[in-house]
């Protein structure tokens, strides 16, 4: 079955159910709003957005990572959002604190950069317990 993700263009992928018996796996490449620094970019996200973020229903794990040369790698920050299925994706997204998840990204993330990929992990090596 195959899920279209309605919460704007960026957003706007067709995806399948996971095949691997793993989670699905949101990544996105995130760029900060003109006008923002970097390290106000860092500072929001990791402090405030992220405790926001991390109250998503169904939201399995949440992972940031931040760009340490931004300039040059054309982005500020990596984020993994994971979900057991593309439907408690979407319903996390279209649920009230989706809606408010979304707003106050779109306050410190210039949403129309950086992509969004939708992915089925399948891990191949796990030797970090």
């Amino acid at each position: 079955m195959k899920t279209e993700f309605p919460w704007g263009s960026r957003y706007n992928e067709v995806v399948a159910e996971p095949t691997s018996g793993t989670m699905m796996k949101m990544v996105d490449l995130l760029v900060r709003k003109d006008g923002t620094t970097h390290e106000e970019f860092e500072e929001y996200w990791l402090e405030e957005h992220s405790e926001l973020a991390k109250e998503l229903p169904g939201l399995r794990k949440y992972v940031t990572s931040v760009s340490k040369d931004p300039e040059k790698a054309g982005y500020d920050g990596v984020l993994e959002l994971y979900f057991d299925s593309t439907a408690d994706m979407k319903a996390a997204f279209d649920s009230e604190k989706g809606t408010e998840v979304m707003a106050d990204a779109a306050e410190f993330i210039d949403t129309e950069q950086g992509p969004t990929l939708i992915l089925d992990e399948t891990v191949q090596l796990d030797d970090l317990d």
